[in-house]
């Protein structure tokens, strides 16, 4: 596998990722103000769908980290990974904030899954998991600027 090609899948699906989140907080709030907390199929599926993304997003990111960047060695080695903070933010920030939310976006889907009647610490849940993932999301990097 070439860098390059894990670069532009880890940017494809960020695009991905985007859309879904996007879909999911429709839904969310389709479900708190328009069905009286009774979470919908719509719900469950938006759900579904940006936890599935995300993991597939985190694997090729962890990867792509781990195994493939050579900017990722080459601030590890020189010592300058934590003081240098585009580093910090690149390297250990980023990837930390998205494990966090895809574990949070998978307890989200799972309470989704198993329950009839929306409880508000999940929402809240949920949108800690979308607050990291806009937060920790790389925006100049995908978008320029």
């Amino acid at each position: 596998m070439d860098f390059n090609i894990m670069l532009q899948a880890h940017r494809g699906f960020a695009y991905l990722i985007l859309l879904a989140i996007a879909v999911f907080i429709v839904a969310l709030l389709m479900t708190m103000f328009g069905y009286s907390g009774k979470i919908s199929k719509f719900l469950r599926k938006s759900s579904l769908f940006t936890m599935i993304f995300f993991h597939t997003q985190a694997v090729i990111g962890l990867i792509m980290l781990f195994f493939f960047s050579p900017g990722f060695k080459a601030a590890k080695e020189s010592g300058m990974l934590m003081k240098d903070s585009i580093l910090r933010n690149t390297y250990v920030e980023h990837p930390t904030a998205m494990i966090i939310a895809a574990i949070l976006l998978t307890i989200v889907n799972k309470k989704f899954k198993t329950n009839e009647k929306l409880n508000m610490s999940w929402v809240i849940m949920a949108l800690i998991a979308v607050a990291l993932v806009l937060w920790a999301f790389q925006w100049k990097r995908l978008f320029g600027g």
